[in-house]
């Protein structure tokens, strides 16, 4: 069974800044809670009872929240608002969360090799703690399957337009049954024309424990960055490795279209809050367009 999930949360988010600047981009606000607490309940909900997160030394307001907080628990509590105190408490009881430092900002495989030791010798999922996705059954769930039947590394993985293939590491390969892939190829922000296909990886893992060494051997890249999906190539030209065709919807809230994107789309399935916001949405496009 995999248990383990390690959630990369360290990065600057140069991109949203200066909104960045103090709050960390995995505690950005969709709705009523912070982007990385969806990513830690998509965990649980495929069954992930150990969950370590990949911090930097200024993130300490990711600790706090997953912590508890016996003062404001108190507070509502001598104030009436029990459910509300019972819901912070479940909060911090949902998972087991260990944090571990990355020193410095080396890149996605730099990062989930701080874990090593969190991990072991064990398959382990990776989440990336800035995207939310939403789906039937939980993309990390699907992934889990997947491993199930063949034993191998899997990526999550979607088909997007060939001028946005730049932004993510691309696949190819060959279907093996349904929307299961066997990898053949995977290259780190190619191109449009020099991409073997429009299948990006979507921001969720389950990688092998072998997956370590192959980080060790990946020789850093623009910027000094370990890229995981150099790693992952390398595991591809040894054994087979794996891809799932998702039916998800994601939401990179590390961009500013992103987060206001993912704001408005679930805001709008809040029964208490839908009329009111698709109003305001409509008007403010009457008056703009």
């Amino acid at each position: 069974m995999v248990k383990k999930a390690v959630i990369p949360a360290a990065g600057f988010g140069t991109r949203f800044l200066p909104a960045t600047k103090a709050v960390p981009k995995e505690m950005l606000p969709v709705v009523d809670k912070p982007v990385i607490q969806y990513v830690v309940e998509e965990a649980v909900a495929s069954g992930i009872s150990e969950i370590t997160v990949v911090v930097s030394s200024d993130k300490r307001a990711i600790r706090e929240h997953f912590g508890r907080h016996m003062v404001l628990e108190h507070f509502l509590e001598r104030r009436g608002r029990v459910e509300e105190a019972a819901a912070l408490k479940r909060l911090a009881e949902m998972v087991k969360i260990d944090y571990v430092l990355q020193p410095e900002m080396r890149g996605l495989g730099d990062a989930i090799g701080c874990a090593r030791e969190q991990v072991g010798d064990e398959p382990f999922a990776v989440l990336l703690g800035d995207t939310i996705v939403e789906s039937v059954e939980p993309v990390t769930m699907q992934l889990i399957s997947a491993y199930k039947k063949c034993g191998t590394s899997v990526v999550a993985v979607e088909e997007v337009p060939l001028e946005r293939v730049s932004r993510y590491g691309v696949i190819s390969g060959k279907v093996i049954d349904g929307g299961l892939w066997r990898v053949d190829k995977m290259v780190e922000k190619p191109l449009p024309d020099e991409a073997p296909s429009r299948l990006v990886v979507c921001s969720r893992y389950l990688l092998t424990p072998d997956i370590f060494t192959k980080l060790e051997r990946v020789k850093p890249g623009k910027g000094g960055e370990i890229q995981l999906t150099d790693a992952l190539q390398l595991q591809a030209a040894e054994s087979p490795i794996h891809a799932v065709e998702v039916d998800a919807v994601r939401y990179d809230v590390g961009n500013a279209a992103g987060f206001v994107r993912a704001n408005l789309a679930l805001a709008l399935q809040r029964p208490e809050m839908r009329d009111e916001i698709a109003a305001a949405a409509q008007q403010l496009l009457a008056e703009r367009c």
